[in-house]
Formats: C-alpha cells, structure tokens, sequence
C-alpha cells in the first residue's frame, strides 16, 4: 500500500490579509492536498489554520469552502484529518468534527508510529516566559469570554475578531534572524525531554520552518512546519524518520 506517510502542516493563516490573496493560498493548499492524497495515512494540521474563527451555536464564519470540502473528502476516503487548534483559532469547538469528520485537539499530544513517539501542539504559550499572552489567553477562553463573545452580532464580532487577528499577529520573524538556541519553544523541548523521552517535537506558531536536534541521548528533534503565508512548509513521516518539506 503507498498510503503509509503521516503528513503534518500548520499555520495557513486563511482569511489573512485579504480575501483575495487567502483564496490563492487555499486554492494551494488544495493542490498541496490533491497531491499527497494518494500517499496519506493521516494527516496532522497544528493549528491557525484560519487566522479567525468562532463558532455560534448555528453560524461559522463563512468562506474556506474550498478546504472545508477537500478535508471532507479526505476524511471520507479513510484518510484521518487531526486538527489541533492554534491562538487564533482557539475557539473552535464541534462543528468541524461533526461536519467533516477530522479529530479536534485543543491541547498538545503525544502520539506514537512503529515506536517513533512525538509531541504535537500548536506552540502557543508553551514554556517559560510570554506571561502576557498566558494570562490573555486563559481569559479568552474561559466560559464566560465565550459566552459573552457569543451574544454579540457575527456581523460585528466576526469584523472584531478579524481586526484583533491582524493586530496579534504583527510582523513575522526573519529566518536569518533567528537565534536558534534561543528559540522558547527549543529551550520547552529540552526540559520537557528530561521529563518524558520523545523522539521529535513538532509544533508551528513560530512561522519559521527549523530543525534543531536536541544533542540528547535519545537524538531528539525539534521541528517547526512553518507557515503557508511565506514557506509552503510541511513534514512528512516515512520509514521512521520525519523530513521538512516546501510545496512548490
């Protein structure tokens, strides 16, 4: 059978910064779907796969058909879709499992292939430090936030929830600026490597794709996907091992 790889990616960002320029990248993003399809035992999405979304009880922000519905048909072939959500798509809660059948995670997980173990989340507020954004997001999602959020019109929550996105996401790091032993979430590998021996941390939220080896015993890996705004970045799992990949 050639459907053995499990594919990951993150960080598609839709919705952002104009409809125009989202839908060329969805359309992309399709294609990228379109194109390993035929290889894909699952696939692991970490999250900010939309740069806004809420879910009313009976609305959701409209647009990504063209995604929703490939996702859809995946799921349909057997293909497991597993959706971890991100910092601006923490709100999402049953309608994508219940729409199109994928998996939803709002919090990291360990999982395992043929004795390879890796931990998956989207990044967002692991570590030390960003104590700021800690106490935000704690608040913005508690039940109260949410309920509260909820009982304002879509029309104009939506448009709030849209305009904090552009505000929250500000400019992206440079690759070449990068002081890699200085990445939080790298320093959050290694201390949670002496707690629970994995084999590859995989996470996006940085928009920067990397592969940093934690220089353990284990010959652990931290690896960030990147984004789909700049990179078209994904990993792959095959034989044991996961390689960083750009779509072109």
């Amino acid at each position: 059978m050639n459907n053995q790889k499990i594919f990951f990616a993150s960080d598609f960002h839709l919705g952002a910064p104009n409809q125009k320029s989202s839908l060329l990248r969805e359309k992309n993003i399709v294609r990228w779907l379109n194109s390993i399809e035929n290889e894909a035992k699952e696939i692991y999405l970490l999250g900010d796969i939309f740069d806004f979304w809420f879910e009313y009880s009976k609305v959701v922000p409209k647009g990504f058909v063209r995604l929703l519905g490939k996702l859809a048909e995946l799921c349909d072939k057997g293909i497991q879709v597993h959706l971890f959500t991100g910092n601006h798509d923490m709100w999402t809660k049953n309608y994508l499992e219940e729409e199109i059948g994928l998996k939803l995670y709002h919090k990291p997980q360990i999982i395992e292939f043929e004795d390879i173990k890796i931990f998956l989340g989207h990044g967002d507020g692991l570590g030390k430090g960003d104590y700021k954004y800690k106490v935000l997001k704690t608040i913005f999602q508690s039940t109260i936030c949410n309920w509260l959020f909820s009982r304002i019109h879509p029309n104009l929550a939506i448009s709030i929830g849209q305009k904090w996105s552009d505000l929250s996401r500000g400019n992206q790091p440079i690759e070449k600026d990068i002081d890699f032993e200085k990445e939080q979430l790298f320093q959050y590998c290694k201390e949670q490597q002496k707690l629970k021996k994995v084999n590859f941390y995989l996470f996006g939220h940085r928009h920067i794709p990397m592969e940093i080896p934690l220089n353990d015993s284990f010959n652990a890996k931290y690896i960030n996907l990147g984004d789909w705004i700049t990179f078209n970045s994904y990993a792959v799992l095959h034989n044991s091992t996961i390689e960083l990949k750009k779509f072109k």
